[in-house]
């Protein structure tokens, strides 16, 4: 059999094979990474990966267990990418530097790119730029056409009212409540006189 052949005949195998494949390697992902869609991409990225390989010529017969170990690593490149994000989140948080006031506080993912979101345009393009992207904060100042000295003295201001944005957000101030309940309002008494109605 010729290589193009096998080849044609390892993208056949994949494509026979799939809907009985996906559900295991779907169900394998999901049961690790909790999230459906998280899952279905890991799982996307899988069967790409399948493709690939096969094109390339490196792989002849794609059988599930050979699916289900590319998605184990596929996960395991998810949760590295996720503790970079985290530790990126927590620097831009100011929590890894020695300060006198702390942020004890689990950082939620989530809400820490939610907050990030609503920061002003220069706040938010210098901490992405810093944390997230990892420019130092000379290349950072290259970008935004600022100082070194600027960009960090932009850079503190704005991991401040980052660390104000997101605690705002996750603790709201309750509205104030009433110390006792309110008196229930009583009808006007009734005159007791007679009325003059009707006449005399």
């Amino acid at each position: 059999m010729t290589a193009t052949a096998e080849v044609r005949a390892a993208g056949d195998a994949l494509v026979s094979s799939y809907d009985r494949a996906l559900p295991q390697v779907y169900g394998y992902l999901v049961a690790r990474v909790g999230s459906p869609a998280v899952a279905e991409d890991l799982a996307s990225e899988t069967f790409l990966a399948a493709v690939t390989a096969i094109e390339a010529g490196t792989l002849r017969e794609p059988t599930v267990a050979w699916l289900v170990g590319v998605a184990r690593h596929k996960l395991v490149d998810h949760w590295r990418r996720q503790a970079r994000e985290q530790r990126r989140l927590y620097a831009l948080a100011d929590l890894t530097e020695t300060t006198d006031d702390p942020w004890d506080v689990h950082l939620e993912v989530g809400h820490a790119h939610h907050v990030l979101a609503g920061l002003g345009p220069h706040h938010r393009s210098a901490l992405v730029l810093r944390y997230l992207d990892g420019l130092s904060v000379a290349e950072v100042a290259g970008s935004l056409g600022r100082t070194v000295h600027a960009t960090e003295a932009l850079l503190v201001r704005a991991r401040r009212t980052f660390r104000a944005a997101y605690e705002t957000e996750r603790d709201p101030i309750p509205a104030e409540q009433p110390l006792v309940d309110a008196p229930p309002t009583e009808p006007p008494p009734t005159d007791p006189r007679p009325s003059n109605e009707g006449g005399a």
